[in-house]
């Protein structure tokens, strides 16, 4: 029995860590744009930066 052989009869690898499940269990929860957290990320970045230049230091 060759070890190919052997590789195709077992389970795949991404079910054998629980990943096919855990993608399952994802579907029902709301889904957000990853363009909106992009954007988030950006304009607090903006709005740290912004901050740190325009308040005066202790």
């Amino acid at each position: 029995m060759s070890s190919s052989r052997r590789r195709r009869q077992g389970p795949s690898i991404a079910s054998y860590v629980g990943l096919v499940r855990f993608y399952e269990e994802l579907e029902g929860i709301i889904k957000i744009n990853p363009y909106i957290i992009i954007t988030l990320a950006i304009v607090t970045s903006i709005t740290i930066i912004l901050v740190r230049i325009f308040t005066p230091m202790p």
